[in-house]
């Protein structure tokens, strides 16, 4: 009967899950509001489809979290950090520090006392990971100074992790400290002084290092060895789940362990196979907390005294926003991004859920304040995606072209008259500008990846930095005189943006845009480019080729096979274009089309077959 109800309360959870995650993500509003607000829903307030223990699933979801920084851990590799140490350091370093003492000082004109304050502070300094990194790549902002300042703070955050985990065993008073001991029996260290405690800490610490360069590289070599996949992810699961074991014991946070062990072996050879191996389960296990965190949040508190909640959530996004106002103006971003970069962090990030519980249970704050600011920080979290949507759509375009873009002085571009512009010079645009350049022709570039820039101009190219998404760059570009734009940005997004700015403003231009596969190439088309080409056809089609080679036919046969394919393809994609909103007539052309293609693609054998061999 006891195992009927877990599988019941599994097929609650999932399909909570899986009606309100796609809903939310199709609104715009990422799939961590969606979890959250699943988990109300099923909730005691509303449906009440999970009771008292949604609390027990909390704690083992929490697990979720622990993996969360285990993977992020192991993406901090050297290179990386030292790229980003100036805004690493620099605006995460004082966005931490600034909005921990801002939230410290708030706290004890309040009333509380100075370690409560301290811990309150400490975690209000953190903003949602999940939230603001899935935001950003869906945008395709990541490149942007907003994205870039965003994953700087956040990456400091979750580097501040480890002395804040470090910290708080510090900030329970002695009798606190002993009237939770019962809570914590399992602590191997809980009845020793605080100085103790903390030199345990370093010294399990320095013990997780140490293990993970001498220890865990050769294990994870010899298990690699039995090419025995399913084996290498039980081990990696068993990594994770014994140093959250082992940090347990010694009274530490299993998450503090985990992210060690994954900055440890972010420089290992098997750092990618650990990351894909655990990808399902940390997103699993993060769904599943958040689902947790909404299905044990006391709506009534905020039923009860909503103008105090929402004053707390006004309060906390208020003060963060405007701190990170003032740290991107000292860093010069723009006043759009700046904008943008400073809402998205003013949110309170998931870990403090886990920092709330572990002070709720120390006794650093009461369990009331510990549902109120909950609540307060599950609200906060909600309302970033909406706050994010609304400044897009209608506050961004307010804003001057002047004040839009922020150019360096070696990006202003002057006096280009060339024929033809590139917007976006990655792999795609870096390939075709080189053909140009290589028959002489005279080309304007431009891309929004800093480094990129950076790296071409050393090669001799001649490239700008800028948003080619932007009317006022694209006539400082030469787009009045020039006669072919090349549409190759990275993001889709910001590709269909480019495109509809260019048609509207500069319809004389041909536009030539890259597509990644058929329905991208379908909405660029809706925007009417002028051509498409997706990037992977012929490419394809090449390989296609060799392999036919490869396994006996003449090389007039692929090369046939291969034209017939293109020619085919061409005529195709218009004709399923037409009928793409109506998808039982685009499958059944599809279909159609696809046995026409096979019947072409019959070779008879034929004795111009000898003579055609010979020719080639």
């Amino acid at each position: 009967m006891e195992s009927n109800s877990i599988f019941i309360q599994a097929i609650i959870y999932l399909g909570a899950a899986i009606i309100m995650v796609p809903i939310a993500h199709r609104l715009g509003l990422g799939s961590v509001l969606g979890y959250l607000l699943a988990g109300i829903g099923i909730g005691p307030a509303f449906l009440g489809l999970v009771g008292t223990e949604s609390a027990d699933m909390l704690h083992f979801a929490e697990f979720g979290v622990v993996m969360m920084l285990f993977v992020i851990g192991l993406e901090l590799e050297l290179p990386l950090l030292w790229k980003l140490k100036n805004w690493l350091l620099g605006l995460g370093g004082l966005q931490v520090v600034g909005t921990s003492l801002f939230f410290f000082i708030l706290a004890k004109f309040i009333g509380l006392e100075v370690k409560p304050a301290i811990a309150m502070g400490l975690i209000l300094s953190l903003s949602s990971t999940a939230i603001v990194l899935q935001t950003l790549q869906e945008k395709g902002l990541m490149k942007t100074p907003s994205g870039q300042g965003a994953f700087s703070v956040l990456l400091f955050q979750d580097m501040a992790v480890i002395p804040i985990l470090a910290i708080f065993p510090l900030l329970v008073s002695s009798s606190q400290s002993s009237s939770s001991s019962d809570d914590h029996g399992s602590s191997l260290i809980a009845d020793f002084p605080a100085y103790v405690q903390t030199f345990i800490v370093f010294a399990v610490i320095i013990g997780i290092i140490l293990m993970g360069r001498y220890v865990l590289n050769p294990l994870f070599r010899f298990i690699a060895s039995t090419e025995l996949r399913e084996v290498f992810t039980a081990a990696s699961l068993l990594l994770v789940i014994g140093i959250s074991l082992l940090m347990g014991l010694v009274g530490l946070s299993a998450a503090l362990g985990t992210f060690l062990a994954g900055v440890v072996l972010a420089s290992s050879e098997f750092r990618h196979e650990l990351e894909s191996n655990l990808a399902p389960f940390k997103g699993l296990l993060l769904g599943l907390f958040f689902l947790s965190v909404g299905s044990t949040l006391d709506v009534q508190i905020v039923l009860n005294s909503p103008i105090r909640i929402f004053a707390i959530v006004a309060g906390i996004m208020f003060g963060k926003t405007l701190l990170l106002l003032i740290l991107g103006k000292i860093f010069k971003l723009p006043i759009d991004q700046n904008l943008y970069f400073a809402l998205s962090l003013s949110q309170v990030g998931e870990f403090s859920f886990v920092l709330f519980n572990f002070s709720a249970s120390s006794g650093i704050f009461t369990k009331d304040l510990v549902s109120t600011m909950v609540a307060s920080v599950a609200i906060s979290m909600a309302l970033t995606p909406l706050l994010l949507l609304i400044y897009e759509k209608l506050v961004l375009p307010r804003f001057s072209q002047k004040t839009s873009m922020n150019q360096r002085e070696q990006d202003k571009i002057e006096n280009e008259d060339n024929p033809v512009i590139i917007a976006g010079f990655g792999k795609f645009g870096n390939m075709v500008g080189r053909f140009l350049r290589s028959n002489d022709i005279h080309c304007t570039v431009l891309d929004y990846d800093v480094d990129r820039v950076e790296l071409l101009r050393a090669f001799g190219f001649k490239v700008y930095f800028g948003d080619a998404t932007r009317e006022d760059l694209l006539e400082s570009a030469g787009a009045k005189k020039a006669k072919i734009l090349i549409a190759s940005l990275d993001s889709f997004e910001k590709q269909k943006e480019l495109i509809s700015c260019a048609r509207k403003h500069f319809p004389h231009l041909k536009i030539l845009a890259r597509a990644g596969d058929r329905e991208e190439a379908y909405d660029l088309k809706d925007l009417s480019a002028d051509q498409i080409y997706r990037e992977t056809r012929d490419t394809a089609i090449e390989l296609g080729k060799s392999t036919l080679e490869n396994l006996g036919y003449f090389p007039y046969q692929a090369h046939k096979a291969a034209q017939i394919f293109l020619k085919h393809d061409e005529d195709t994609f218009q004709e399923l274009y037409e009928h793409r909103k109506d998808r039982k007539t685009y499958v059944s052309l599809a279909k159609q089309r696809t046995a026409e293609l096979k019947r072409l693609m019959t070779f008879d054998d034929t004795g111009e077959t000898k003579d055609q061999e010979d020719i080639w």
